[in-house]
């Protein structure tokens, strides 16, 4: 019931609150953007959504617009050469995300689900296929996000989703966002660029 409707509902009524409240937000945060740097606002990008249908993802710029496309910021030899001032807050603050509430009303994502892949990161799509993780909407947070986010390897990550695919309820939704609101605000989780490589690297 709460998979198959309920979660839905739920989507549209939290995206459409959060989309009227914070639209001051995303103004200013639109105004930051085109002030630091040339280029568009947003941010697109093909990813990955369920079942393997491919959709563009949106997000506020927060790199330079001659930046390498498609691109994991962690796969970049130096990623600070790259990303905006403004977009290194937007990207420690996760409010980079924030385009994506228009998504989740539309429902290409969800609040609660695996962020989505880019479409070319065959290994974690691969991985995911193997943990049932492809066959749920995508979300804006989601299980692998709240256990570790960019300090998980690829198999730890398709592993986290997969515990949630397989366990889709209220209970775990709530607790998914409750601990990413904590996580954003205690800037837990996040790592950037070269550094995200040397620790996966064992360095």
């Amino acid at each position: 019931m709460y998979r198959n409707c309920l979660k839905r509902i739920l989507d549209v009524v939290l995206s459409g609150l959060a989309i009227l409240i914070l639209s001051p937000l995303f103004a200013v945060i639109a105004v930051w953007i085109k002030l630091d740097s040339p280029g568009p606002v947003l941010f697109r990008q093909e990813r990955i959504g369920i079942h393997k249908t491919r959709f563009d993802i949106l997000k506020f710029r927060t790199m330079k617009e001659d930046a390498p496309s498609d691109v994991p910021t962690h796969l970049l030899s130096d990623s600070d050469q790259w990303i905006t001032r403004a977009g290194r807050f937007l990207r420690k603050s996760s409010l980079d995300e924030l385009p994506q509430l228009l998504q989740i009303f539309t429902g290409k994502m969800s609040i609660v689900g695996p962020r989505p892949a880019l479409w070319n990161q065959y290994d974690l799509i691969e991985a995911r296929d193997k943990n049932g993780a492809n066959d749920v909407r995508p979300g804006l947070t989601g299980w692998a996000q709240v256990n570790g986010r960019d300090a998980l390897s690829v198999a730890e990550k398709a592993q986290r989703d997969g515990e949630y695919a397989a366990n889709v309820t209220f209970g775990m939704d709530m607790e998914c966002i409750w601990r990413t609101v904590t996580a954003v605000l205690q800037s837990r989780g996040f790592e950037e660029g070269e550094q995200t490589s040397r620790r996966k690297k064992g360095e």
